[in-house]
């Protein structure tokens, strides 16, 4: 990504200053990509980290001020946000699960963060109006299913895309009759993203991906394509029916209903969560990864008939 970094550097040492913080060394840039810039800033407090985003992600700033609002804790701390030109400043998260899992030989850390982001999603129910306001893309059920099916055409996906359309409709419909109700949608819960504080805390990052959409759609990525490939990165070779159970207590409580009876919506969601990547994931003139990930759809779209 490119951007003038002069401006949001003088920002943050602004909010610094407010808070009785100064910088302390030289700013490093460990993050740059088309999509985002961050930068590490040492100050007499410990590192923070400044986030800058381009024009179509601006809405990670708003969305992250907004869990923390409704969820302290669930991400890392929130300096300060402009919203409007897609800066975020944040303390440090601690050490990711990617760093993590391999040094304990364990995936366990990832049921209480599961179920810390079901908690997440539980609170931001009734703030879907605010999250589209604040331009959060809107994949809710029959605009999933039309995206979908656009891209397919436009990039040119292939006949076996193409004719999981009218499956991608059935789980749309699937999922509109489950009971439960949109909300805020990671799209990209992976081990990169989960952070552990010194205190063990666990926290939630980067939203920059999130969309409005049915919550459990986030279950293809975590479980899916993370969780199930276990420790030595075999697919299938854990169980992920305990993690799964994790996130779902969470929802069973909220909606007074039993962990079985969320175990179908659920399934469909992992299915569909994909077709939610195909779209949410596509960066123009970038089709690869597009296409790899309605491979994906398409593979377990196969394995469940």
């Amino acid at each position: 990504m490119t951007t003038d970094r002069e401006a949001p550097l003088l920002w943050a040492t602004t909010v610094l200053e407010g808070l009785g913080l100064e910088p302390t060394g030289q700013v490093d840039w460990p993050h740059l990509r088309r999509w985002s810039a961050l930068a590490r800033i040492p100050t007499t407090g410990g590192p923070v980290w400044l986030k800058v985003v381009p024009p179509e992600l601006r809405h990670e700033a708003a969305l992250t001020a907004l869990v923390a609002g409704r969820r302290p804790g669930a991400v890392v701390e929130v300096h300060g946000h402009e919203p409007d030109r897609g800066w975020l400043l944040m303390a440090d998260a601690g050490r990711s699960l990617r760093e993590l899992v391999p040094e304990e030989g364990d995936l366990s850390r990832w049921r209480p963060a599961l179920a810390l982001y079901a908690g997440v999603q539980r609170d931001l129910v009734g703030d879907v109006d605010v999250m589209l306001a604040a331009g959060v893309p809107d994949l809710r059920g029959e605009r999933l299913l039309t995206s979908y099916a656009a891209l397919v055409e436009e990039l040119d996906l292939g006949a076996d895309a193409r004719a999981a359309v009218p499956e991608v409709g059935g789980l749309v419909e699937a999922l509109a009759d489950s009971g439960v109700p949109d909300s805020v949608q990671h799209d990209d819960l992976h081990d990169a993203q989960v952070f552990v504080g010194g205190t063990g805390r666990v926290r939630i990052t980067d939203w920059g991906d999130a969309c409005v959409a049915h919550p459990f759609l986030s279950l293809a990525v975590t479980l899916d394509g993370v969780i199930g490939w276990g420790l030595d990165d075999v697919e299938g070779s854990e169980d992920v029916r305990p993690y799964q159970r994790s996130y779902l207590e969470v929802w069973a409580e909220h909606l007074g209903r039993t962990v079985a009876d969320l175990e179908e919506p659920a399934r469909a969601a992992r299915l569909l969560g994909w077709a939610c990547r195909v779209v949410n994931g596509h960066v123009p003139g970038d089709p690869e990864p597009t296409r790899t990930r309605a491979g994906m759809l398409v593979s377990g779209l196969r394995r469940a008939r």
